[in-house]
């Protein structure tokens, strides 16, 4: 029999990537150069079409860097050929290969691939605590760090209004949970935002703004040692924030919070930024985790499983530069390394040819604590105060993808040393609920066997 007119006789081998992260972004990026358009196709699964460069998110919370600034676009490129599908998944069927997605339009689709790279990242980790997800707000995404800005400037905004002084001092604390990078980060540039802004309302008494930061852990961002730890805990407390250790929250009402030390704070502001853990996709496979990631092989691929690689945060991907059975930390970093890697192994398998492990040694860590304050520790070199900051915008900076990018984001940081910040909230969000709940939709999931189901009820049968 002769081909029908018009269909094409050769099916090229279907790649999809799961997540815009830094891992998945990098992996598309790498397949789109070293692949020719007749090799493979690519498909990308993200709701939005861009890569958001999470570390400098407590940045766009405080009035910093406009959030478009760290949004760096898929679509910019012309030459970019990657088909992308504006949704999110919610289960992968491994035996039939195939991925289901749930459409930003609420609409469920199946996606057929031969090679599949799981990169969902992560999600906030959260506990249960009374109150804790209806009443806390996340660091984790775009619109949070947006949200976060507008209601803590409402916060300035309402206890100048307020002629109830329990009502004007309750507004004016803010309770941030969480000692690593993200809630120092967080906590230090928020604290500079009220700061400032408190001189524009002059009815407002300075010495009534209270920040609080709180941890579990005996110290603060124990990865970058002790010395560095007290050198950013020592910061925090000479502007004033309340730093407690060893504490956490025992449960959070809409307008006060309890410790586990038995203290009550009057609070309209609680940020909750006490870890991550990833993605709920990964459950949906019903493989081997190690604390929750996926458990890869050094080459990022799933044992058992033809054509199937994770990465990133979601993956456990064994760190051989430290060995003793160590996993890469969720860093952008080794995400981004990674994403080359496995591009480049999935390249390998496309041609019959051997994988590679992935080996990277760790660059080091760096926190932006606002202004000239900053802690660093690359390569091991320990650096605090205006070092160790021009050290850590120097690796974001060039971190940043797009060209673009960094020009906004150097735009930005001399726009704000020189100028200042205006503190105008939007107000686009404002009557529309915005805690921890609203944002991660960590309920979207299916399990298994719901994703095995559903599999066998919309895929055609064989004739």
């Amino acid at each position: 029999m002769e081909p029908q007119k018009g269909r094409n006789t050769v099916t090229r081998p279907r790649i999809l990537v799961v997540g815009a992260g830094f891992a998945g972004v990098e992996c598309v990026r790498r397949l789109e150069r070293k692949l020719s358009p007749g090799e493979a196709d690519i498909t990308l699964v993200t709701p939005f079409a861009y890569q958001l460069y999470l570390p400098l998110l407590p940045q766009v919370a405080s009035g910093v860097l406009t959030p478009q600034s760290i949004a760096l676009s898929l679509r910019r490129s012309e030459k970019y050929r990657t088909r992308i599908i504006p949704g999110g998944a919610i289960g992968v069927d491994l035996k039939a290969k195939v991925c289901v997605i749930r459409m930003i339009t609420d609409k469920i689709v199946n996606e057929r691939y031969d090679y599949i790279v799981l990169t969902p990242g992560s999600v906030t980790r959260t506990f249960d605590i009374p109150g804790l997800t209806e009443h806390a707000f996340g660091m984790k995404t775009l619109a949070e760090a947006a949200y976060i800005r507008d209601h803590v400037i409402s916060q300035l905004d309402l206890a100048d209004a307020s002629q109830d002084p329990a009502e004007r001092a309750a507004r004016l604390q803010f309770v941030v949970v969480g000692g690593g990078y993200a809630g120092t980060e967080t906590a230090a540039c928020l604290q500079r935002l009220t700061h400032a802004a408190v001189k524009r309302y002059p009815r407002l008494d300075p010495g009534l703004i209270k920040w609080h930061l709180i941890d579990i852990a005996p110290r603060l961002m124990p990865e970058l040692g002790e010395k560095l730890g007290r050198s950013a805990q020592e910061v925090l407390r000479r502007r004033g924030i309340e730093v407690s250790l060893g504490v956490s929250i025992e449960k959070a009402g809409p307008e006060e919070v309890t410790f586990t030390d038995g203290r009550v704070i009057p609070t309209r502001t609680l940020i909750w930024t006490a870890g991550v853990v990833a993605s709920p996709l990964i459950a949906t496979l019903g493989a081997e985790t190690v604390k929750g990631r996926l458990a890869v092989t050094p080459e990022m691929c799933l044992p058992g499983s033809d054509g199937v690689f994770a990465l990133g945060d979601a993956a456990a991907v064994p760190d051989l530069a430290k060995g003793d059975g160590a996993v890469c930390p969720p860093t952008a970093q080794h995400a981004m390394r990674q994403g080359r890697r496995a591009a480049d192994n999935i390249i390998a398998a496309l041609r019959n040819q051997p994988m590679q492990p992935y080996v990277h040694k760790d660059l080091g860590l760096v926190v932006d604590l606002g202004g000239k304050d900053a802690v660093s520790k690359p390569l091991g070199v320990e650096l605090h105060g205006l070092p160790a900051q021009v050290v850590a915008r120097g690796y974001h900076w060039g971190a940043l993808r797009t060209n673009v990018a960094k020009t906004r984001v150097m735009t930005n940081w001399l726009l704000n040393a020189v100028a200042g910040d205006d503190f105008v909230r939007t107000g686009f969000q404002a009557r529309k609920p915005a805690k921890l709940k609203d944002f991660e939709f960590t309920d979207a999931y299916l399990t298994p066997e719901q994703v095995r189901e559903h599999v066998e009820q919309t895929l055609p049968r064989p004739a």
